[in-house]
């Protein structure tokens, strides 16, 4: 069983930065791959980014490449997401996830494990 706690959301300015850290329990978060994912009010929960296993690839949304990074330190038991540049368009509760495999996905479906969300408001 692998429980996942996200921290670090907040309310912030257009143009402001944030650092959101997921930190996973368990002896195997070190396997598999990992993602995050918004849901903003009255949406579907999407797609943010995701890093696999090792932490050798990344992948993004659109919406967001160039803009936040996702890492992650296995011996920590934690990933993370480095927010810059942040928009009205990126309020919503960001969700860490684990999907059981080295490679993530990009669909939200496929995700096994997920943290209780965190809330990311940008204002104007």
């Amino acid at each position: 069983q692998v429980q996942l706690v996200e921290s670090g959301g907040g309310l912030v300015q257009a143009g402001g930065s944030l650092r959101l850290s997921c930190a996973a329990s368990g002896s195997t978060f070190s396997r598999y791959g990992m993602a995050w994912f918004r849901q903003a009010p009255g949406k579907e929960r999407e797609f943010v980014a995701a890093i696999n296993w090792i932490g050798t690839s990344t992948y993004y949304a659109d919406s967001v490449k160039g803009r936040f990074t996702i890492s992650r330190d296995n011996a920590k038991n934690a990933v993370y997401l480095q927010m810059n540049s942040l928009a009205i368009e990126d309020t919503a509760v960001y969700y860490c996830a684990l999907n059981g495999a080295r490679v993530p996905t990009m669909r939200a479906d496929t995700y096994e494990y997920w943290g209780q969300g965190t809330q990311i408001t940008v204002s104007s």
